[in-house]
């Protein structure tokens, strides 16, 4: 039937866009404004390429991890960890290198894993090859 084929597009264009609003509200709507819910949120923007809406959602789960680090359990320290290093990624893929070595070398002292040191050496690199700025 020719119908068919268009009538199948509109129906999974329809279920798509619903799923996608069923999951925004399920996780908005929560009335827990965790830094894992955050976090979590922040994953699923850079898995859409929503890269700025996903540099919020990590820069509020920094905001909402308190800084002193003897109050936080071990959990939120991991995920402070992770925050800033997702962040690094995140501007790495914007091109803002100087926000993006700022961010990894926090994720790196935070957790000093081989792959948080990696990210670092990486962006140093890249800072190093790219073209001198202009000084004021």
């Amino acid at each position: 039937n020719f119908y068919q084929p268009m009538v199948f597009k509109s129906i999974h264009n329809v279920t798509g866009r619903c799923f996608l609003s069923l999951f925004l509200l399920i996780l908005i709507g929560c009335k827990d404004d965790s830094p894992d819910r955050h976090l979590q949120l922040g994953n699923w923007y850079v898995q859409k390429g929503i890269l700025d809406e996903a540099v919020l959602e990590f820069r509020e789960v920094i905001r909402l991890i308190p800084l002193t680090y003897k109050d936080i359990s071990k959990e939120e320290f991991k995920m402070l960890g992770t925050a800033h290093y997702n962040l690094a990624l995140v501007y790495t893929k914007k091109g803002w290198w100087d926000f993006a070595l700022k961010e990894a070398q926090n994720s790196f002292n935070l957790q000093p894993t081989a792959s948080h040191y990696d990210l670092v050496q990486l962006i140093k690199k890249r800072e190093e090859l790219s073209p001198q700025k202009p000084q004021s």
